[in-house]
């Protein structure tokens, strides 16, 4: 099989940045070397300035495949995923139909999928109010981890769970071994909130965010501590946005327990203060929160009590937004950013002195280990699949909709200037992106437990 040489002065490792060649024999890394250890003869190709970079992991994303591919699908999502440097893909089992919370479902799943997935992909299963006696079948069938909520969903088809369900399906998921994905917000503190807000004005984004206060989410966290101390098993906080949770999250993580954080990239680029009246594109939940807020986001990744950044791709149809009407209370709350949150991140990022490789810690290494493919995954290293990104750190660009290349081209980054271009996209020694078109075939593969 073929040796190939991949060059750059900006060679993004864990260990630094370098100029180093990236050698790739079929689907494998075989090894990270100097420019001037290169084998006689061997095919080369030459970067430049651009790094090469690992390729990204997300580890919350909603396909929504298969029943609801008007919102999304695996032929979309994983075309904006090529697109913004993505090679590994985990998707979350609440926005498809039927909902990845049985054996027969996960198959649905398998299905919509083959043939039609550009990038690597994997699948969290779900804890519902009724399905405890389907967890460890589901481990077995090969899901990466499992996914509830504490709240309502949105989606009528998977139930939030109560303290009382979440006890009975704990021993369950402690003998998997997997990982437990939680929306940590609490119902009570957002009803509460809420009722207090009936004559409010719902176009304002202020409003929306107060009936999503903080406390539902410390609240929640502090819950799920709890129970990760008394059960030991394996936990992981999706999306948070609260700054004020940090120091209790600190001191789990110095108690020792089986804890890991991330965030998303909206959380750390918009605020609460910039939103404009009717801008229901800033809408998700937990919400974005004010200026000072994001500041302590970045302090807790600096500080790696967050440990890592997915996007959170939660994409619908332009009607659900309520563009129109402006209404916050109505609209859908999610936010797609697939193709554009490693420029996101490095605009943000490279201003307050972060590097390449806390990017990749944040984007590449720290999703791949918590979906528990890292031994292949996220890294520049003999031994992982030839997955890398061709990455311009200096370019600036204009977010423009054909930039997207997800089903529906809705975006609140539109016509912000962005630092960073995804150039190419290789997965598994292939090439998948390259400058705004698609080559090849869609290879992409599940990735089983």
């Amino acid at each position: 099989m073929t040796l190939r040489a991949f060059l750059s002065r900006r060679v993004v490792t864990l260990d630094g940045i370098r100029a180093a060649a990236v050698l790739v024999e079929g689907e494998w890394i075989r090894g990270v070397v100097s420019p001037g250890e290169l084998p006689p003869n061997i095919e080369t190709h030459d970067f430049g300035e651009a790094a090469i970079f690992p390729g990204l992991v997300d580890s919350h994303v909603h396909i929504n495949d298969p029943g609801r591919s008007e919102w999304e699908g695996f032929e979309t999502a994983t075309r904006a995923a090529a697109a913004g440097g993505y090679t590994m893909l985990v998707d979350m089992p609440l926005n498809c139909l039927p909902a990845t919370t049985t054996v027969a479902s996960l198959e649905s799943k398998r299905a919509a999928a083959r043939g039609r997935s550009r990038v690597d992909w994997g699948a969290w299963g779900g804890v519902v109010h009724d399905n405890q006696d389907d967890i460890e079948a589901l481990a077995s069938a090969g899901v990466l981890g499992f996914k509830c909520f504490l709240v309502h969903s949105g989606i009528d088809g998977f139930t939030m769970v109560t303290e009382q369900q979440l006890r009975a399906a704990l021993p369950h998921l402690a003998r998997t071994g997997l990982p437990l994905l939680v929306h940590a917000e609490l119902q009570g503190p957002i009803d509460a909130a809420t009722r207090s807000l009936a004559d409010a004005d719902w176009n304002v984004y202020s409003t929306y965010l107060q009936s999503r206060p903080d406390e539902a989410e410390i609240s929640a966290i502090r819950l799920l501590l709890g129970l990760c101390r008394e059960y030991n098993s394996r936990l992981h906080i999706v999306h948070l946005s609260t700054s004020r949770a940090i120091p209790a999250l600190a001191e789990a993580r110095a108690e020792g327990l089986p804890l890991s954080v991330e965030t998303c990239p909206h959380y750390l680029h918009l605020d609460a203060e910039t939103i404009a009246r009717g801008a229901t594109l800033c809408k998700c939940a937990p919400p974005i929160r004010s200026r000072e807020n994001r500041e302590k986001l970045w302090h807790g990744l600096r500080d790696r009590v967050i440990d890592f950044v997915v996007t959170d791709h939660s994409p619908c149809p332009p009607e659900m937004k309520r563009l129109a009407e402006g209404n916050f209370k109505t609209a859908w709350g999610g936010i797609a950013s697939l193709s554009l949150a490693l420029p996101v991140m490095w605009t943000e990022a490279s201003r307050r002195g972060f590097t390449l490789v806390d990017v990749a810690r944040w984007m590449a290494q720290g999703p791949a280990r918590l979906a528990g493919c890292d031994a292949y995954k996220g890294r520049l290293a003999p031994g992982c699949h030839a997955d890398f990104v061709i990455f311009d750190p200096d370019t600036e660009f204009v977010v423009t909709k054909h930039r997207l290349h997800y089903r529906h081209p809705l975006s609140p980054y539109l016509g912000e200037t962005l630092r960073g271009v995804v150039q190419a996209t290789y997965l598994r020694g292939r090439l998948v992106f390259a400058n705004g078109t698609f080559p090849g075939e869609a290879a992409g593969r599940e990735f089983r437990r």
